[in-house]
């Protein structure tokens, strides 16, 4: 069901402006950034300090010496117009249980602790991960204005396969994230592969512009047939780097970075490299690739963004270890702390991996590249909102540990309670107020604000954890030390453990239990790496959020406010 069907390079025309659709159009007019001149050191610089030019030519879109877009944001392009609701198709895969279906008997070569495994997805290690995805699923039949969109092409699909055409799309994507993190408490290891296509929707549409190609045309084709499907997409950016002082095109071994090893006479790319710290890849049914940075125009062959299917022949998943995950091999459920759900991290490695034109939506045109990371980090940054669903989880469990223990009346208690909240929502609303300022792009569809996506992310740098601080100090050391499962169940230990580990009355000792796990599996278990070390290294370290806020804060326009009041003038 994922191998690359032969897929015509007919789509939808490219709108011009005069015909762009009045719902677009209309609520462009209320979004429409100031024109102003481009800042062509500030492009260049914004998001690679090293970086000493830019051509300009890129239209990343979120540029400008006052902080603001120096492009007019009206949309040039537009994705079809819809359906009624009630007359929106039905794609391939409805249910979750559809989903698991789809994942089964596929050729995907997949190494998990030293072993290569053919069914993954019942791996007890990968299936909390895989369960995760099948949420997005549930949540689409449970709540569909939630879960679902109708997407251009007619179909009715999960909206991480949406383009986003308004900011209500981008406020709703972040809503849609938040309960997510809810429900599973976990990574559910879609928002790259939304945050990819809604980037490389605007970036392909520029590229054409420019050099008159068809990548626009081949990448909405594309997703047309993923929205038929209703397929999960994953998205690839991060390579191995290799010596991190030199570029791509200078590494001893080029392998360092994905790249094109050799072309074929009818346009296929042969790839070669490796993806690392790739999120829910396994998965998915499709894998988009994407370069990481900026390149320079000697350094073509990196500069590749394309789609594969996941069972690609010459792709090998090796699976990532992760805190206490043996714990889903050995059989209590309580120790696990969330036995249901979890997240997925692999280094994909790539071997002659073919790649037809049809599935090509960039090649070689370097000074798109960091107009395309660019756009991916604004809108991957704000997707951080999924930790404020976590965080949901957080405070919900410092206050049960707390009832449990029969403190929460005490007035610190509620005081390192309300910090949670209050911690929490600043994730939440910067995501949020991201979002209600997206703005279109010629090609039609939204980007988030930018200062305020990475304000957002740079939270979740920093936040998560101390929420995690102040849980395990509401839980108290018990949360580190708690015997095992089978501790409880045996002869001699059980009756004294249940007699010693009492608390509050009418609190039963396995629910305390129970929520003690939960608050060690996310603090330091296994979900873990989706709450603390993905919220301070996914979609870019800390100090790549700072090199955005200090480009965009617009600093000297407010000095100059201060010294207008002041009655400064020079």
């Amino acid at each position: 069901a994922t191998s690359a069907p032969s897929v015509p390079r007919s789509a939808a025309p490219i709108l011009p402006k005069a015909m762009a659709p009045s719902r677009i159009s209309t609520l462009a007019k209320h979004v429409r950034a100031p024109q102003q001149e481009l800042d062509i050191e500030d492009l260049a610089k914004r998001a690679w300090p090293d970086a000493s030019s830019c051509s300009g030519s890129s239209g990343c879109g979120t540029c400008g010496s006052e902080g603001a877009s120096s492009l007019e944001m009206v949309p040039v392009a537009a994705p079809s117009a819809k359906p009624r609701p009630e007359d929106a198709k039905l794609p391939e895969i409805k249910t979750a249980e559809d989903y698991l279906a789809s994942l089964r008997n596929r050729d995907v070569s997949v190494i998990v602790l030293g072993e290569t495994v053919k069914n993954f997805v019942d791996h007890p290690l990968v299936w909390p991960s895989v369960n995760c995805v099948a949420e997005t699923y549930r949540l689409g039949t449970d709540d569909p204005e939630l879960g679902t969109a109708i997407g251009f092409s007619g179909y009715r699909v999960s909206r991480f396969l949406h383009i986003a055409e308004s900011a209500e799309d981008l406020v709703k994507q972040g809503l849609m994230q938040r309960e997510l993190g809810r429900r599973t408490g976990s990574c559910f290891q879609r928002c790259v592969g939304m945050d990819a296509s809604n980037a490389i929707w605007g970036t392909s549409y520029d590229i054409d512009q420019k050099h008159g190609t068809k990548y626009h045309e081949r990448f909405r084709t594309f997703l047309a047939m993923c929205q038929s499907k209703n397929w999960v997409l994953g998205g690839a950016m991060t390579d191995a780097k290799g010596d991190r002082s030199v570029s791509a095109g200078k590494q001893e071994d080029p392998d360092m970075f994905v790249h094109v090893h050799a072309r074929q006479p009818d346009g296929t790319v042969v790839l070669r490299g490796c993806k690392m710290h790739q999120t829910g890849t396994l998965n998915s049914h499709w894998m988009i690739i994407m370069p990481g940075q900026r390149l320079e125009s000697s350094e073509k062959p990196f500069a590749i963004t394309c789609a594969v299917p996941v069972d690609a022949k010459g792709l090998t998943y090796i699976y990532g270890r992760q805190s206490c995950d043996l714990r889903a091999m050995e059989g209590s459920e309580i120790d696990q702390g969330n036995a249901k759900f979890g997240g997925q991290e692999t280094i994909v490695i790539f071997e002659d991996v073919e790649v037809p034109p049809e599935y090509i939506f960039m090649d070689g045109e370097t000074e798109f590249c960091q107009s395309l990371v660019e756009r991916f980090t604004a809108y991957h940054r704000r997707s951080y909102i999924c930790k404020a669903g976590l965080g949901d989880v957080m405070l919900g469990a410092a206050a049960t540990v707390a009832e449990y223990n029969g403190v929460a009346k005490a007035s610190h208690i509620k005081d390192k309670i309300i910090e949670i909240a209050y911690l929490n929502e600043n994730i939440g609303g910067t995501a949020l107020a991201a979002n209600y300022a997206g703005k279109a792009m010629p090609a039609g569809n939204f980007l988030p604000d930018v200062l305020l996506a990475n304000i957002c992310k740079h939270n979740v740098t920093k936040f998560p954890y101390e929420i995690a601080r102040l849980t395990q100090d509401l839980a108290g050391g018990i949360v580190v030390t708690l015997p095992a499962d089978k501790d409880f169940q045996h002869d001699v230990a059980g009756p004294l453990l249940e007699k010693f580990m009492k608390s509050k009355k009418g609190v039963s000792t396995e629910h305390r239990r129970r929520i003690l796990r939960l608050i060690e599996n996310m603090t330091m278990g296994r979900n873990a790496v989706g709450y603390l070390t993905e919220s301070l290294h996914g979609a870019g370290s800390p100090m790549a959020q700072r090199v955005l806020i200090q480009r965009l804060m617009n600093l000297e326009h407010k000095k100059g406010l201060a010294k207008k009041l002041a009655g400064i003038v020079e």
